[in-house]
């Protein structure tokens, strides 16, 4: 009896005792587990719908540093060019009141952009020729209902009908790659005064990995265009590529139309008509003879040195150390005169 009751005041007293250093335990010291929420918010995957736009936490850190994006502020001015010009475009195009606009013009990876695209969409193909490569264009269903309706006569102020879950119909590709023609031809209009191009349509698909135009680690410029006809409308989205827009990068690196990197049309005229003022003295180069010093100091008054040049013979005229022509020595009114011959060729001075 005893022994049994000893051994239970024992583990008593030791249960008392961790109770105790439990409840001394500073709460600085007690650890905090992160909730899935928590987890989730800083490794950057958000579930709300601006998820993937506002990426925040470490996915934002480590993505911000994997490749460096060029702005190109002429292509912002050419963007606004085609707001301008699809808008009268499409009021002609649809006979209805169609405003367009820019969401955003931003630059990302060709790869995210496919993994983003909401479907089902169709995706356009189309070719800058004078670039030679290619460009997308992205249509959202709510653009493809709502052209589908107004082409086809529907009323004003309903909503457009939406049926997901079956593939288009060729009528509705066909009236889609009309309204993508028109669009073509309105950003091929807003790259005129900047360089004339040609946008043609190549093919339409309506899966993502179809449509594949470049590599998918390759930046891109993405223009965001909303088009709202009354109660209806989409988006529209259109990327170009950085490799599509190399060939005209240093006009799109513009701040203003016409500007000129480290050049002055203005001292340039001046520096031109300067140069051409400039007086430059030519030397006729008779013969050329070559003479040990001993001779040359031994040239006095009255020494004579014979010329190998006969008449008739060609000589050069040099400025400088330069050979600019080569003519015949002559007589013109009593005076000695050159006739040049030929120009002589100019030969790079290599001697340092």
């Amino acid at each position: 009896m005893s022994g049994s009751s000893d051994a239970d005041l024992a583990a008593a007293w030791g249960a008392e005792t961790d109770a105790a250093a439990t409840e001394n335990t500073p709460p600085a010291q007690a650890e905090r587990v992160l909730n899935q929420a928590e987890i989730d918010s800083l490794l950057g995957f958000d579930d709300g719908p601006a998820g993937a736009e506002n990426r925040t936490g470490m996915q934002k850190i480590i993505s911000s540093g994997l490749v460096s994006y060029e702005r190109l502020p002429m292509l912002e001015i050419v963007f606004d060019r085609l707001v301008r010009i699809m808008s009268t475009s499409l009021r002609n195009f649809t006979s209805d009141n169609v405003e367009v606009g820019i969401d955003n013009i931003l630059s990302l990876r060709f790869g995210d952009y496919l993994n983003s695209i909401p479907l089902p969409a169709m995706l356009a193909v189309f070719k800058a020729e004078e670039w030679d490569n290619y460009g997308l264009m992205v249509v959202d269903s709510a653009m493809i209902y709502s052209i589908v309706d107004v082409l086809l006569g529907g009323r004003r102020g309903t909503a457009a009908m939406r049926i997901e879950g079956r593939p288009y119909t060729t009528i509705e590709r066909t009236l889609v790659e009309r309204l993508i023609q028109v669009v073509l031809a309105d950003l091929a209009a807003s790259f005129d005064p900047l360089c004339p191009v040609t946008f043609r349509f190549e093919r339409l698909e309506v899966n993502p990995r179809f449509a594949t135009i470049s590599r998918l680690s390759n930046a891109a410029v993405l223009a965001r265009l909303r088009i709202d006809m009354e109660d209806r409308g989409g988006r529209l989205e259109l990327l170009l590529p950085y490799a599509t827009l190399e060939p005209v990068r240093e006009l799109l690196l513009q701040q203003f139309m016409g500007e000129k990197f480290g050049r002055d049309s203005i001292w340039e005229t001046h520096l031109a008509e300067e140069l051409w003022n400039t007086e430059v003295d030519l030397a006729v180069v008779l013969d050329e003879q070559v003479m040990h010093l001993s001779e040359v100091m031994d040239l006095t008054l009255g020494s004579r040195v014979v010329l190998n040049c006969g008449p008739g013979a060609s000589v050069q005229l040099r400025c400088g150390t330069t050979a600019l022509f080569e003519g015949k020595v002559g007589r013109r009114k009593n005076r000695l005169a050159i006739r040049i011959d030929r120009e002589m060729p100019r030969v790079a001075n290599t001697e340092r």
